[in-house]
């Protein structure tokens, strides 16, 4: 059913693409017509070609990953085009610093490497889709805003490994999707599973700051951010991410992980890294 779910919106986008196509191509009275013009160009795509993507994620189509063909280019290019600021804010330093670290944050929630993986621990991003044995439905039964449907679970699925019932919920309702009655589709559909990666990315859910306000330099410290010490940098994305369980100590394993595939993609778009890598010292939201 989650399968055909995710055909069906897939045709529909297609049917309203093709519609407002011929729409915008009608020019004037019968029988005048202009060329529609052509899809405007998505600024990721001028970073990331689909080469490139396919050696940032050397193994992810592997037998060995459960998301084997899930990730396509296409889906992201295409996901992209929801968020079109994404990758097009400051100068060309900043944008592949973003991209960087938004590959890097997805790349460490879904990596099926090991220190000793073929090619290195840091080439396996993209190779699981859905959270192994979640611990529980992850329901926040106090949200009244976003309550839980009866027998769903909100385990980590997707790119960033959407969790928890009011993130399905009002990522669902920017999406076009109903995240709280069908949060599967996010494992399902490729196209949604990147678009809830950067809505996530993009979003601010107040007291923080979006992902890309941090990494465009868009992001003020409040009085209670600099008591914090939340400082700009890809160690403030991690905190936002998951800065609950990985933040406010020294040397966590998941935080260096991070770290190593944010600076092999900064290495690979040949842009510096910036400070402040780790939250080893900020408290987190």
């Amino acid at each position: 059913m989650a399968a055909y779910s995710c055909a069906l919106w897939t045709a529909a986008s297609v049917v309203a693409f093709l519609v407002i196509g011929v729409a915008e191509a009608r020019y004037g009275g019968p029988g005048q017509w202009r060329r529609p013009a052509p899809a405007p160009v998505v600024p990721v795509a001028a970073l990331v070609s689909e080469q490139l993507y396919g050696s940032l994620f050397l193994h992810k189509d592997d037998d060995a990953c459960p998301a084997k063909g899930f990730y396509t280019y296409a889906s992201f290019i295409q996901a992209a085009r929801t968020f079109p600021t994404f990758a097009a804010t400051g100068d060309l330093s900043t944008r592949k610093r973003e991209v960087a670290a938004f590959l890097a944050q997805i790349s460490h929630e879904t990596t099926g490497g090991w220190a000793t993986a073929p090619d290195g621990q840091y080439a396996w991003g993209l190779c699981y889709k859905e959270e192994i044995k979640p611990a529980s439905n992850y329901c926040d039964a106090t949200d009244e805003q976003w309550p839980c449907y009866p027998g769903k679970s909100y385990h980590g699925r997707g790119p960033i490994q959407l969790s928890w019932n009011f993130n399905y919920g009002p990522a669902g309702q920017a999406l076009g999707f109903d995240g709280l009655r069908n949060p599967e589709l996010v494992a399902n559909c490729s196209q949604t599973a990147f678009r809830t990666a950067l809505w996530f990315w993009m979003t601010p859910r107040r007291p923080k700051p979006s992902c890309h306000e941090v990494m465009v330099g868009e992001y003020r410290p409040t009085p209670a951010d600099a008591a914090a010490n939340r400082t700009p940098g890809f160690g403030l994305v991690t905190n936002i991410v998951n800065g609950g369980l990985e933040c406010n100590r020294t040397d966590d394993a998941r935080v260096n992980n991070r770290i190593g595939f944010y600076q092999r993609y900064c290495h690979i778009f040949n842009v510096d890294a910036g400070p402040n890598l780790d939250c080893a010292h900020q408290q987190p939201y």
